[in-house]
């Protein structure tokens, strides 16, 4: 016997003087026609509560509209229940074959997305720049090859730093990054495959859009003098570790889900957290294109002489 249970995020509330309406996981409210199924019976198989009386499987149950059956098929067919004894539990499987993950940086983020990841399922462990310049040379490990290398830091990058990392999509490493600028925290798109978005495309793209590209660059390479950084909590730690993971374990079960009307895809998506309000905003950024060597110029004719 199988039991339908609502899925993750779905309810059924029952509206004064209109019948049952089923609030998606989405957050979209859709009345339903019970086709002169009992309210109470449908909200009732629904909770559990009809599965334990008797009634026993509604397609076959005599007590049972027949109706009802087909409006419980209709609930599966649009997802909104899952069948089982035990209803579903929370998804903490990881693709085994992508649990390796080598983390960079600053403790305060890493840390928090450690544990993120572990609790997904993963298999986090700490790296060292030179392990990554190594596996894009090709000296890396290879049975301990991560399937994805994240990098945070709680500043602004290094000239330079992220130039071996860039490489990675191109050798079948995910790579994903983040930094903080004062009260900013920029999370860059996870790059997968070659041609995705690296950190030079978003340092390039940024100086584009901005009419302080000279002083942005110069914050970026030059000497800096500023008063107390110490800006990372815990909560916007945590805030920045959850995004990072979610991404992360996006693409290791299969693929980032469908963008939300009007927000770009999560690998051209540059991510903003305002560490003041702790609110996130989203900017679409694309590759910058190879640029084509300027031709060599030919060699001068040379002068004709003139006659004696």
């Amino acid at each position: 016997m199988t039991h339908p249970r609502l899925a993750p995020g779905v309810a059924v509330v029952a509206v004064p003087g209109r019948g049952p309406a089923v609030r998606t996981a989405d957050g979209e409210f859709l009345r339903v026609a019970t086709g002169g199924v009992p309210e109470r019976l449908l909200l009732d198989r629904l909770s559990g509560a009809g599965n334990a009386g008797g009634h026993g499987d509604p397609d076959g149950a005599e007590d049972v509209p027949p109706g009802l059956g087909r409006l419980l098929a209709a609930f599966a067919s649009a997802g909104y229940t899952r069948t089982g004894p035990g209803g579903d539990r929370p998804r903490t499987g990881w693709p085994a074959p992508l649990r390796t993950v080598w983390l960079l940086g600053d403790a305060v983020l890493t840390a928090p997305l450690a544990e993120c990841l572990r609790t997904a399922g993963a298999a986090p462990r700490t790296a060292a720049p030179e392990e990554v310049a190594a596996l894009v040379r090709g000296g890396g490990p290879g049975a301990g090859r991560p399937a994805a290398v994240v990098w945070c830091l709680d500043g602004p990058v290094p000239p330079g730093l992220w130039d071996d990392a860039d490489r990675l999509p191109a050798l079948g490493t995910a790579w994903l990054r983040c930094h903080r600028e004062g009260r900013q925290v920029w999370i860059e798109p996870p790059a997968v495959t070659a041609g995705d978005v690296t950190s030079a495309h978003v340092r390039l793209r940024r100086l584009a859009a901005t009419p302080a590209h000279r002083e942005l660059a110069a914050y970026w390479d030059g000497e800096r003098i500023t008063g107390d950084d110490r800006l990372t909590t815990p909560a916007s730690a945590a805030l920045t570790a959850a995004l990072l993971a979610g991404d992360l374990a996006a693409w290791a079960r299969g693929g980032f889900p469908d963008p939300a009307p009007g927000s770009p895809p999560a690998r051209r998506r540059l991510r903003r957290v305002d560490l003041n309000g702790l609110t996130v905003t989203e900017h679409p950024v694309l590759p910058v294109p190879d640029v084509a060597p300027l031709p060599t110029p030919p060699a001068p004719l040379p002068r004709p002489r003139s006659a004696a």
